[in-house]
């Protein structure tokens, strides 16, 4: 079965929605910003699982999420970054 990366984003308007929305991404990915999560070997059952998940919390005219599948050959380095407060310094 095929796996896959995603990036999943999201702007929510109401803070219990929000919070909703955070706990259940918390279960099945990793948080790399306050409203970024990073699922990792993801099957597309999987992903359409939180997915249902997520459309039954938000508020489609309120509320934005973002589902970005990642090329697992371009790769994501969770653990270098770009400290955009002090440009040009990678921390490892």
């Amino acid at each position: 079965m095929k796996k896959f990366n995603f990036l999943i984003c999201y702007d929510i308007a109401d803070p219990k929605r929000l919070a909703k929305i955070a706990k259940s991404l918390e279960k099945v990915s990793i948080r790399i910003q306050k409203s970024i999560f990073y699922y990792m070997e993801a099957t597309a059952k999987d992903i359409e699982q939180i997915v249902t998940i997520i459309e039954k919390i938000i508020n489609r005219d309120e509320d934005d999420v973002r589902v970005y599948k990642v090329d697992k050959n371009l790769s994501i380095n969770l653990k270098r970054g770009i400290d955009l407060k002090k440009p040009n310094i990678i921390k490892e």
